[in-house]
């Protein structure tokens, strides 16, 4: 039931939503591109993703519709189980006198209607659909199961037992025990822990007040209100958190970290546990490591072409060091992890010292420091030295130690990828020098310093517009215009003779499927190459702004220019790159 490219043209043509120019034109790119005429017409939004669907129906008597801002009953939408909905990109979305109608994007997937019509015992009534609309109908999946989480929480938040605050020692550990191990509490915590790896959340905060529990997820970013549980649930919770993480029940004055995993039927993930005592009680940190995430690539972090070559002639070389700065959450271990994943062949040993180990990569030898028994990132460091590698990954460089070592090793023959918290990618090297680090030694080993932010993307639904006197006028306050405006015409994003009033920008779009408008995140970032002229600026004890002032006249983007030059690409907002470059 395909749609034959002869009659798809003359369809095309008989819609009017092309001209015999426009068709030919696609046609030889087609051809020389190895691609098929429908995508070429797509890529280069000749023809609306919409509107080539809506006929590819209409040409093969399939009736189109179209599930945005459709509300469907989850009685019907639960036909479908999410999985095989999601694999297989098709949704049923109404049910009446014996038939179920579906959504798909492939008519010709038999096997999938085949399994749905022996699953519901309905006859299967096929309809053809866009992308974004299976994209908006999978979100109710979501939501719905949101509904359900929080009616399982209110349900077992009133059979939870407290607590008396009379008892104590041995007596109340052995409660505390119970507590954590009772029906109710450890269906809340696993509620809370699958609730937030739905929702996409990198960390839980279990926030005890005087009256009740907030429960919040940073979503992409930003901290969102999740839920709010009864008082009497917080010992449960913590005891219950305790218990997973292996730590005492009965030290409510200290803090205490630790960790444990769990297993979903389509991930593993790891959380790194925090518990700190607070006025109300305790509060319960959570961050999640998505043990199986692989595939990244430096172009799908956010990294431009020019950045990328410079990232790979640092990294051919084969020794000096690699720097990754920025904020706690800034994304430097997941860029490291990309390099490492590079550079990861088998005529070469890499070994790491981490904390924590977040992704485990095979062929690598990973090492996790544990501060607690004496194993630090200095002297695993000191013993990685010792066991033959050619690169070497240290989590971070926090003390004079670490970083005099990293510095030897570097200097030895070893290629050496590292973190730092600082601001910017020139003020890595102040940083560096006030850790005791020779000039002399961080000329001759320093080979490129990255530094980065993670931005909100815009989600698919949004609006374009122009930036009007004003606003022009604010954002030369932050960025020099002129320059901006060139490295526009550079990056090839806009044309030669583009001006400032002809450059779109996008906003958000509000919708029920994405309450703020943004969707995942993308990292903006600079990319300092030490040159020749930054070394010899560094050995005369030039101040951080000077040496980035150089930086960018050898063509270095900063992390601002890059997130503006995202912006006009429709992928985040100017609202959202200096939230995060302000910071």
């Amino acid at each position: 039931m395909r749609v034959e490219q002869e009659q798809l043209k003359a369809f095309l043509l008989d819609s009017s939503l092309v001209d015999s120019s426009e068709i030919d034109e696609a046609e030889k790119k087609a051809k020389k591109t190895k691609r098929s005429l429908r995508d070429v017409l797509l890529s280069d939004q000749k023809v609306k993703e919409e509107d080539m669907i809506h006929l590819e129906a209409y040409i093969l008597g399939i009736p189109f519709v179209n599930l945005k801002n459709e509300k469907i009953s989850f009685d019907v939408l639960s036909m479908i189980p999410e999985p095989i909905a999601r694999t297989h990109n098709i949704v049923a979305f109404k049910a009446h006198d014996g038939t179920l109608e579906v959504a798909m994007l492939d008519p010709e997937d038999l096997e999938t209607i085949d399994f749905i019509q022996k699953k519901s015992s309905l006859k299967i009534l096929s309809r053809l659909t866009t992308p974004d609309s299976i994209k908006y109908a999978l979100a109710q999946y979501q939501r719905s199961l949101s509904a359900e989480f929080s009616d399982i929480i209110k349900k077992e938040s009133g059979s939870i037992k407290v607590i008396s605050e009379e008892i104590g020692g041995e007596e109340e550990v052995e409660e505390l025990k119970k507590l954590g191990e009772d029906l109710p509490v450890v269906r809340i915590v696993d509620t809370l822990l699958r609730h937030a790896i739905l929702e996409r959340g990198s960390d839980i905060h279990i926030e005890p007040t005087d009256k009740e529990v907030i429960v919040r997820y940073r979503i992409d970013g930003v901290l969102h209100d999740a839920m709010v549980l009864p008082k009497s649930a917080a010992d449960g919770i913590v005891a219950r958190i305790k218990i997973l993480s292996s730590l005492r029940l009965d030290e409510k004055r200290l803090p205490q970290d630790g960790r444990f995993k769990i297993e979903t039927p389509e991930e593993r993930v790891s959380f790194r546990v925090s518990i700190l005592p607070v006025y109300n009680g305790e509060k319960v940190v959570l961050r999640l490591l998505h043990e199986g995430a692989k595939g990244f690539s430096l172009e799908g972090l956010g990294f431009s072409e020019s950045q990328i070559d410079s990232i790979q002639k640092a990294i051919r070389k084969p020794n000096g060091m690699i720097l990754v700065t920025g904020p706690t959450g800034s994304g430097k271990t997941t860029t490291l992890y990309t390099v490492l994943d590079i550079l990861n062949k088998p005529g070469v040993n890499i070994s790491t010292v981490e904390d924590p180990i977040e992704y485990q990569m095979p062929r690598i030898n990973q090492s996790q420091v544990k501060p607690e028994i004496g194993f630090s990132f200095s002297n695993g460091l000191r013993t990685l030295l010792r066991q033959d590698p050619d690169i070497i990954m240290v989590g971070e460089i926090r003390d004079n130690e670490t970083a005099s070592l990293a510095v030897n090793a570097s200097l030895t023959g070893h290629l050496v990828l590292s973190t730092l918290h600082t601001n910017s990618a020139a003020g890595s090297i102040p940083r560096l020098l006030d850790m005791k680090v020779e000039p002399f030694l961080l000329v001759s080993t320093l080979n490129m310093i990255v530094a980065q932010r993670l931005v909100r993307k815009l989600a698919k639904t949004k609006e374009k517009y122009f930036l009007n006197k004003d606003q022009l006028k604010d954002l030369e306050e932050v960025v020099d215009l002129d320059r901006m405006l060139g490295i526009l015409k550079d990056e090839k994003v806009i044309d030669s003779n583009t001006s400032w009033d002809k450059i779109p920008f996008y906003k958000v779009k509000q919708t029920k499927d994405s309450s703020d408008g943004y969707f995942d995140r993308i990292g903006i970032h600079e990319v300092l190459a030490v040159t020749e002229t930054v070394k010899s600026l560094v050995m005369k004890g030039s101040t951080s702004d000077e040496i980035e002032d150089q930086a960018k006249k050898e063509g270095m983007v900063t992390m601002l220019e890059d997130g503006i030059i995202k912006a006009t690409q429709g992928i985040t907002t100017i609202e959202e790159v200096l939230r995060v470059t302000s910071e």
